[in-house]
C-alpha cells in the first residue's frame, strides 16, 4: 500500500501541483514572517546591547506620582528629574570611574530643503557630557569629525544622519524643540549605537546647559549613568549607589538595562509578528479547502482503482493510510519548498524596509529552529488534516463499485445532517454577534463578537452547498444571454454543490475580512471628520508634528500676525480634584466661544474667567456636579483653591474635560506649554492664510498648520495605510483562492472529458466550450464574492456598534464603490482562473474524449 501511495503521487503530478502551491504559499508566509521578525529583532537587540557597553549602572528619576493629599503627578514628559548634586555624589562613589548625566527630548531636524528628517518621534536631542572639568570626552558619542558642542548655538549630529542628509561640519542646521526655529551651527559628527538612530531616526547633541534649558531645567537630568572602576562589579556599584538615592529613584545595572531593552524590542516585534501570522493562518485556512477539494476529487476519480484494491483484499485502514501517505508526501514537499521561499520572503521584506525609508541595523539573516519546525509542522499537519476526510470516504468505497466506477452520491441523510448543523452554527453565530454588538463596554463585547463571527463563518461554510442553488439561480437571466454555453455553465456550477461550496468559500473568507475592515475604517474616518467639523469653528489648528507640547512663543507669534482674528491655546495641567487626579484644560475665556461650537446643557462660555470653569457633561455626571457647583482643587505647583462651575457642555473625543481660563491656570503651571493652538483668520481658511501662518512660524518642519481638510486627510492617510497593508496581506489568501478555482475547474474538466467530447460531437464548437468553462468559473467566484461581501458588511455593522459606544459621531457608512470593486475583483479572479482549464477543455480530442471511461 505504501508503494501504491507513492505511485499515485508520481502518477498525478499535474493534478497535485495546485495543492502543493497552495500549501507552499501558506508555509512561505509563515516562515517568511518568522525569519523577518527574528532577523529584525536580533539586529535591534545586538545594536541596543552595544549602547550599554559603557554603562554599568543607571540611576533613573522617580515616577513623579505624589501622595493622595499632595500636588498631582506631573504631565507626561515632565516627570521629576535628577539633580546636579546627585550627579556629584554619584561621581564621588568609591566604585565609580565616571558619572554622566543625560537629558533628552524631541528635536525636529530639518534637511536642506526644510523637511523633517527621521520618523518624527525618533528625532531626538540630547546632551554631550564632557565631564566635571568640561575638557573630557563623552564615551557614548565618539567624534568622527569636528568637536563637541560648547556654545548655545552649536550642535553635533550623528554620522548616519549626516551621510543621509548631506550635512558637514560648518553647515547651519534648522531645528525645533517646542515651536520656535533654532539655527544651529554643526561643529561635530559623532558615531552612536543608539537603537533609534539605527532605525532611521536622528540624534542631535547640545552642550549640557543648552540641553537642560530646552528639555528640563538648569541642573536637572533624566538619567545618570555610571562606569564602574576597575575591580568593581555592577552589583557592588549598585549597593554603593543605594546610599545616595533620593526617594522614588532607582538604580538599575547595565545588564538589566540591556535585558529590559531586548525584552521591549521583542515585545514590540511580537505585535507585528502576530498580525502577519494571523494572515498566514488565513492563507493556510483557505488552502485547507483547496487541499480537501483536491483529495476529494482525486478519490472520486479513482473510485474504480480503490474498489479493486478493496476487492483484492485491502482493508479500510489500508486505503485510508494510502491516501494519508499521499497527503504526507505532498505536505512534506510543499513545506520544504515553502520554507525556502519563506527565507527569501524574509530577506525581501528586510530589503523593502530600507526602500521605504526604515533603516535596519546590520546583521545576519536569522533562520532559527522555531521557523524551521513551525514551517515543516504547519505544511505537513495542514495537508494531512485536510486529506483526512477524503481518506475516510475513500475507505468506504464498496468493492462492488469496481463494476461501474461511479462513486455513490451523498445520501439524503448526510445532506440533512449537514444542513441542520450549518443552520444551528449560523444561527448561534448570528445570535452571538448581535448580542456582542449590544453589550455595554468594549472589553465585554470582544469575546461574544469574536466567537460569534468565527461560528457564523463556519456555519455559512457548512451551509454553502444549500445556499449555492438559490443564489446561483439568480444568475440564470444573465447566463441565458450566452445561449447553450450559459445554460450548461449554470447546471455545471450546481452539479456538485459541495465542491462549488468549498471553492467559493476560499474567496468568501478573504472578501469577508476585506469588506469588514473597509466598512469599519470608512465609518470611523467619517465619524472623526464629522466631530472635527461640528465642534470646531477655528480655521486652523497649530501643533507639533510628534504631538508634544508647543512653546508659548508660538501663541504669541500667532497673535502678532495680521491675518489672525482670534487665538486660543489648549493647555493641559494635572490637578488634584478631591481624591483623584484630573487634567485642567487651559483656554482663553474671551476668544474660545468664537473658536469652538460645543452645545451647552446649561450655562455657557460667558462666565469662563477667574475661578469660574466649564465642564463636559460626562465628567459632571460622574462627579455629581451641575452649574453653580463648587469643588476644591490642588494645582500642579501645590497651590489650593476652589473653582465654581459656570456651564456644562456636550464634550467629545476631541474636546472634553474641565476648562479654565489661561489667566487663572498659567501661574500654577511649572512649564507653560500647549498641546495645540486654535486660530481663526480674518479671511477664513485659504492657501494665502495658511502660508502666512507657516511663515509666522518660521516655516518650521516640526510645526503642523492644519485646516479641517488637512485634519481629515491626515486621518484618512492613517486608515488608507492600514487598509493598504491589509489588502496586501490578504492578497495572499486571494492568490490561494485563485489556485482553488483553477484546481476545481481543471479537475472538473478531467471528470467531464466524455461529456465535453459528446458536446463537441453534437455541434458545440471550441469557443462555446471555452465560454462554458469561463462562465462556470465566473458564477462560482461571484457566489463566493456575494457571500463574503454580505458577511463583511454584517461584521462591520456589529463592530461599529461597539465603536459607537466611545465615538459619539459614529454612523455606519457602506462603501458602495469599494464593494463594487470587490465584486468586480471576484469576477476577475473567476475569469483568470478559468483561462487554463477552458483552454484545456477546448483542446480535447472529441473521439478520444468520448472513449474515456
Amino acid at each position: 500500500m505504501f508503494r501504491t501511495a507513492l505511485r499515485n503521487v508520481f502518477a498525478h503530478k499535474a493534478r497535485l501541483l495546485m495543492t502543493v502551491l497552495a500549501v507552499l504559499l501558506g508555509v512561505a508566509f509563515v516562515s517568511g514572517t518568522l525569519v523577518f521578525t527574528s532577523t529584525i529583532s536580533s539586529a535591534f537587540q545586538k545594536s541596543s546591547e552595544k549602547g550599554f557597553d559603557n554603562v554599568d549602572l543607571a540611576i533613573e528619576a522617580p515616577s513623579g506620582s505624589g501622595a493622595a493629599a499632595g500636588p498631582p503627578r506631573a504631565r507626561p514628559g515632565e516627570e521629576k528629574k535628577l539633580s546636579q548634586a546627585l550627579l556629584d555624589k554619584a561621581a564621588a562613589l568609591p566604585g565609580t570611574q565616571r558619572a554622566t548625566g543625560s537629558v533628552t527630548g524631541f528635536t525636529a531636524l530639518a534637511d536642506k530643503k526644510g523637511k523633517l528628517v527621521g520618523e518624527g518621534w525618533q528625532t531626538t536631542g540630547g546632551n554631550y557630557d564632557p565631564g566635571r572639568d568640561g575638557r573630557g570626552e563623552d564615551a557614548r558619542y565618539p567624534m568622527k569629525k569636528g568637536r563637541a558642542p560648547q556654545r548655545a548655538d552649536e550642535v553635533a549630529i550623528d554620522a548616519a544622519t549626516a551621510k543621509r542628509v548631506g550635512f558637514h561640519v560648518g553647515d547651519t542646521a534648522r531645528m525645533s524643540v517646542n515651536g520656535p526655529v533654532l539655527k544651529q551651527r554643526i561643529v561635530g559628527v559623532f558615531r552612536t549605537d543608539d537603537g533609534n538612530v539605527a532605525a532611521g531616526g536622528t540624534l542631535v547633541l547640545f552642550n549640557t546647559p543648552t540641553a537642560q534649558r530646552l528639555f528640563a531645567q538648569i541642573g536637572e537630568y533624566d538619567q545618570i549613568t555610571l562606569k564602574a572602576a576597575p575591580g568593581t562589579t555592577q552589583d557592588e556599584l549598585k549597593s554603593q549607589a543605594k546610599e545616595i538615592l533620593p526617594a522614588g529613584a532607582k538604580a538599575v545595572t547595565g545588564k538589566k538595562l540591556a535585558a529590559d531593552q531586548s525584552k521591549t524590542i521583542k515585545e514590540s516585534m511580537s505585535g507585528m509578528q502576530t498580525a502577519m501570522l494571523v494572515f498566514a493562518g488565513i492563507s493556510l485556512f483557505v488552502g485547507i479547502f483547496i487541499i480537501a477539494n483536491t483529495f476529494t476529487m482525486l478519490v472520486a476519480q479513482r473510485t474504480k482503482e480503490l474498489a479493486l484494491l478493496r476487492a483484492v483484499g485491502a482493508g479500510r485502514r489500508q486505503v485510508t493510510r494510502s491516501v494519508l501517505i499521499e497527503a504526507l508526501v505532498v505536505g512534506a514537499v510543499a513545506a520544504v519548498a515553502g520554507l525556502g521561499a519563506g527565507v527569501g520572503i524574509g530577506a525581501a521584506l528586510r530589503s523593502l524596509m530600507g526602500r521605504f525609508g526604515a533603516t535596519v541595523p546590520d546583521g545576519p539573516l536569522v533562520v532559527d529552529g522555531t521557523a524551521v519546525a513551525a514551517s515543516l509542522a504547519t505544511g505537513i499537519v495542514v495537508t494531512v488534516l485536510a486529506a483526512w476526510l477524503p481518506a475516510r470516504r475513500a475507505a468506504k468505497v464498496p468493492p462492488v463499485a469496481a463494476m461501474n466506477s461511479v462513486h455513490a452520491a451523498a445520501s439524503t441523510r448526510s445532506l440533512v445532517v449537514r444542513n441542520t448543523l450549518g443552520a444551528l452554527l449560523a444561527g448561534a453565530g448570528t445570535a452571538l454577534v448581535i448580542y456582542g454588538a449590544g453589550v455595554e463596554g468594549t472589553d465585554s463585547a470582544k469575546l461574544p463578537l469574536g466567537a460569534g463571527a468565527a461560528t457564523l463563518l463556519i456555519g455559512v461554510f457548512v451551509l454553502t452547498p444549500l445556499l449555492s442553488r438559490p443564489l446561483i439561480a439568480l444568475a440564470a437571466p444573465f447566463l441565458r444571454v450566452f445561449g447553450v454555453s450559459g445554460k450548461l455553465a449554470r447546471q455545471n456550477s450546481v452539479r456538485n454543490p459541495r465542491r462549488t461550496a468549498a471553492t467559493a468559500s476560499a474567496l468568501m473568507i478573504g472578501l469577508t475580512l476585506i469588506t469588514g475592515m473597509t466598512v469599519i475604517a470608512g465609518s470611523v474616518q467619517q465619524a472623526i471628520e464629522k466631530m472635527a467639523t461640528d465642534s470646531l469653528k477655528a480655521d486652523y489648528t497649530v501643533s507639533m508634528a510628534n504631538q508634544t507640547y508647543l512653546s508659548p512663543q508660538v501663541e504669541r507669534k500667532l497673535e502678532r500676525s495680521d491675518q489672525v482674528e482670534a487665538v486660543s491655546p489648549l493647555r493641559n495641567s494635572p490637578a488634584r480634584v478631591g481624591s483623584s487626579t484630573e487634567y485642567l484644560t487651559g483656554v482663553k475665556g474671551e476668544s474660545i466661544s468664537t473658536l469652538t461650537d460645543l452645545p451647552f446643557v446649561s450655562g455657557g462660555w460667558d462666565g469662563l474667567s477667574g475661578d469660574k470653569v466649564v465642564v463636559d457633561k460626562d465628567t459632571a455626571e460622574e462627579k455629581g456636579w451641575k452649574t453653580g457647583s463648587t469643588f476644591p482643587v490642588t494645582y500642579e505647583d501645590g497651590s489650593k483653591s476652589r473653582l465654581s462651575i459656570s456651564g456644562v457642555y456636550e464634550g467629545n473625543e476631541m474636546i472634553k474635560g474641565i476648562m479654565v481660563d489661561t489667566a487663572t491656570l498659567d501661574p500654577h503651571m511649572k512649564q507653560v506649554t500647549s498641546m495645540q493652538v486654535m486660530v481663526k483668520t480674518k479671511d477664513g481658511a485659504g492657501e494665502s492664510a495658511k502660508s502666512s501662518l507657516e511663515k509666522a512660524m518660521g516655516n518650521n518642519p516640526a510645526v503642523l498648520v492644519q485646516d479641517k481638510k488637512d485634519v481629515s486627510e491626515s486621518i484618512a492617510q492613517v486608515f488608507t495605510l492600514m487598509l493598504n497593508m491589509l489588502y496586501g496581506l490578504l492578497a495572499m489568501a486571494v492568490i490561494v483562492a485563485v489556485l482553488g478555482v483553477v484546481n476545481t475547474l481543471a479537475m472538473s474538466v478531467f471528470e467531464r472529458s466524455q461529456e465535453i467530447g459528446m458536446l463537441r460531437a453534437i455541434g458545440l464548437d471550441r469557443r462555446g466550450i471555452k465560454r462554458m468553462v469561463r462562465l462556470e468559473s465566473l458564477v462560482i467566484s461571484l457566489f463566493g464574492g456575494v457571500l463574503g461581501i454580505g458577511l463583511g458588511v454584517f461584521f462591520g455593522w456589529a463592530a461599529g456598534k461597539i465603536i459607537g459606544q466611545t465615538l459619539s459621531t459614529y454612523t455606519l457608512v457602506l462603501p458602495w464603490e469599494r464593494m463594487g470593486i470587490f465584486l468586480a475583483l471576484a469576477a476577475v479572479v473567476g475569469m483568470l482562473a478559468a483561462l487554463w482549464p477552458a483552454r484545456r477543455a477546448a483542446k480535447l480530442n472529441m473521439l478520444a474524449a468520448i472513449k474515456t471511461e
